[in-house]
């Protein structure tokens, strides 16, 4: 029997550019061959491995904005895997694998940008009640992307560039390599796991560095509110290294403008008021850096992301125009009929499953906006926009991550929100019943695009190594339900043992920023309890995203630093810093030798973002103790600031060290 390790020796030559007419694209695995695909071995650690980044994921997505992507570190672990069985895993085996798995970041997406909202309004919502959002979203996104397959992969192959697929494709088909990766991924996974779990569980060092110990920041700190912080855990800094220098650094600069000039600025102006000023309840006077920046200088961070989302949306009108038509016409021509092809590397799952699919989840849909009380016309009326933006989401989701690799979450489910309160007011509905009923819808969209645009990625690389989309297809169901539950009970376990947003007021529980979540509850609580709103606030960061954009800065990503606390951007600049003297040294290496450097980079950044990620969530499951203390693990010298803090300072060092040389290792083993 042939398998995937013969097979898998290299692309055709013509995968990455546009086919002559009348050509024909040949895959690794050609259609009449019977390899080895869905398989229990496949579908078993696709599933586990789809759990287990899905709890990593969310604690990321919470902690600082970022979802972790998870295909390409499965897909390295896949061919690491593959080395366990007598017989190895086929080349299709993996690819299965990668598809289950790699769900987890869709339906991740659509949970921490949208769920954590209905604690931050306090609807404590049922777990069954998360999932259900999750899973529903999930399915309507594989449901309406499956027509547009032939169109996205097929149709368009060698004028979408899919750089994700690529570079999963590239991890699978050079499987010879495979062991060593995932061996070195595991290796920094463990590290960076027990790493970040120590540092943000106990009390064996600080995790949060503000160099107060010196004079001269305690002054600064005390006299101008000009405070300077740094998280020193691995997790940010695997993820500073993936977004690399100049991302990194737009990042860290929306930081250095909300904490070194709005945050003096707004104490120099109110320093001598010793009455509250809107939004914050208290004096200026009499409040931290800290207290500032959440009190004021958030909510510019938090206009000039609204309108960053609108300017991406903007810019992207030509191209949502065009996939709303290519979606129309599909279905028009009745091309969905037919989706079962002669050949097995062109055979969809068939049109009647996909209406029936379609027609089960909308009756879910309806029947769980029923449950919300709210009355039949806003019933009818939020599952009109639900099915309308998931279908019509799902065709920019696809487009947008085929051209670019970035999927516009954010800035659609922001619309989303935007359309459903305008809409469900005139129904009636306002208060918290409305904001679960909005939450609710934007949590279902969310997730279908999200998991729309992971699904063209894993049809695409499917497309180019052989795989049968139909089994592809089937498989992301199940990847679906495992994601849903999973990140339903991780987001109900981290809104137990932390606080989401802010800090409230005699809450010992550690803070998770949940940035998007966070946004997406001051939208719908402006919209739907009708409370005044801090519109100069607003309108300040939405004038400065303007300047972002005439300047030709990604916006978006300066907004995004401008929101998140200063910690958590100066890690990250460090982890560009990184990548960008690792590329100078891979680069004047070239050839094999320098991509080696390249890739073993990648593989330690994403070890130290998984371990980084585990080791918080286990951690979030030790504070679920009733018994818990954090002076279970406590050092002599963890009270005294400047030890600390030193010792902080040089444990993350270290690891910055380690980063570079097991990058670098590879060149010199050569």
């Amino acid at each position: 029997m042939p398998d995937g390790d013969a097979a898998a020796k290299r692309l055709p030559e013509n995968a990455y550019t546009p086919l002559p007419p009348g050509t024909v694209y040949r895959p690794v695995v050609p259609a009449p061959a019977a390899v080895p695909e869905l398989t229990a071995r496949s579908i078993g650690w696709g599933l586990f491995l789809c759990v287990v980044f899905t709890v990593a994921s969310a604690y990321s997505g919470l902690k600082v904005g970022q979802v972790m992507e998870a295909a390409i570190p499965i897909s390295i672990l896949a061919i690491g895997l593959a080395r366990l069985y007598r017989r190895r895993s086929s080349l299709l085996e993996n690819v299965i694998i990668t598809g289950i798995g790699g769900v987890a970041g869709g339906v991740v997406a659509g949970a921490v940008f949208t769920l954590p909202a209905l604690y931050l309004l306090k609807l404590d919502p049922h777990p069954a009640q998360t999932i259900f959002i999750c899973l529903a979203g999930g399915c309507l996104g594989v449901l309406f992307l499956i027509p547009l397959r032939r169109y996205f992969v097929r149709d368009m192959h060698g004028l979408l560039p899919y750089p994700e697929a690529t570079a999963i494709t590239e991890v699978l088909v050079t499987g010879e390599k495979g062991g060593a990766q995932a061996k070195l991924l595991l290796e920094a996974t463990a590290i960076a796991g027990v790493y970040d779990f120590l540092v943000t569980t106990f009390h064996v060092w600080k995790e949060y560095l503000d160099f107060q110990f010196t004079g001269v920041m305690r002054l600064l700190a005390e006299r101008a509110r000009v405070a300077v912080s740094f998280d020193a855990i691995g997790f940010i800094l695997g993820l500073g290294y993936v977004m690399g220098l100049r991302s990194s650094m737009i990042l860290c600069a929306g930081g250095v403008l909300s904490n070194l000039v709005l945050v003096p600025l707004v104490w120099m102006i109110g320093s001598h008021i010793t009455v509250p000023v809107y939004p914050a309840t208290v004096p200026i006077a009499g409040m931290t850096a800290a207290q500032i920046f959440r009190g004021y200088v958030r909510f510019v961070g938090v206009g000039a992301i609204a309108t960053a989302g609108i300017f991406g949306i903007l810019k992207s009108m030509r191209i949502v125009a065009g996939s709303f038509g290519v979606a129309l016409r599909t279905f028009r021509r009745g091309e969905g009929g037919a989706l079962a092809g002669p050949e097995r590397t062109d055979r969809d799952i068939s049109v009647m499953s996909i209406l029936l699919g379609v027609i089960v989840s909308a009756i879910g849909v309806a029947a769980f906006l029923g449950n919300l009380k709210g009355s039949p016309a806003a019933v009818l009326a939020g599952l009109a926009l639900t099915l309308l933006f998931s279908f019509f989401f799902t065709s920019v989701a696809a487009n947008a991550i085929a051209t670019t690799a970035r999927n516009p979450v954010s800035g659609m489910t922001m619309l989303t929100i935007i359309i459903s309160c305008v809409v469900l007011l005139r129904f009636g509905l306002s208060g918290p019943t409305g904001m679960f009923f909005v939450m609710a819808i934007a949590g279902m969209v969310c997730t279908a695009l999200s998991i729309s645009g992971q699904a063209v990625t894993d049809l695409k690389t499917g497309y180019w190594l052989g795989s049968t989309p139909a089994a592809q297809e089937k498989v992301k169901f199940l990847g679906v339900v495992a994601a849903s539950v999973a990140v339903g009970l991780t987001i109900v376990l981290l809104a137990r043992a932390f606080q989401f947003g802010d800090a409230a007021a005699g809450d010992p529980r550690v803070v998770l920023p949940s940035p998007q979540a966070s946004i997406m509850k001051a939208l719908v609580e402006g919209f739907m309890s009708r409370q005044p709103v801090a519109y100069i606030l607003f309108g300040a960061g939405g004038a400065i995203t303007i300047v972002m954009e005439m300047l030709g800065v990604p916006a978006l990503t300066f907004a995004l630093g401008m929101y998140l606390p200063l910690e958590l951007n100066t890690p990250a600049l460090v982890g560009g810093c990184i990548a960008h003297f690792l590329g100078k040294r891979s680069g004047k290496l070239g050839g094999r030798r320098g991509a080696t450097v390249r890739e073993r980079g990648v593989i330690v950044a994403s070890g130290l973002m998984a371990g980084g990620a585990l080791g918080g969530v286990f951690g979030a499951a030790c504070r679920l103790k009733p018994n818990f203390t954090e002076d279970w693990i406590r050092t002599p010298f963890y009270g005294n600031e400047a030890a600390s803090q030193i010792v902080s300072a040089a444990f993350f060092v270290a690891l910055c060290v380690y980063f570079w040389f097991r990058s670098v290792r590879g060149e010199v083993e050569r």
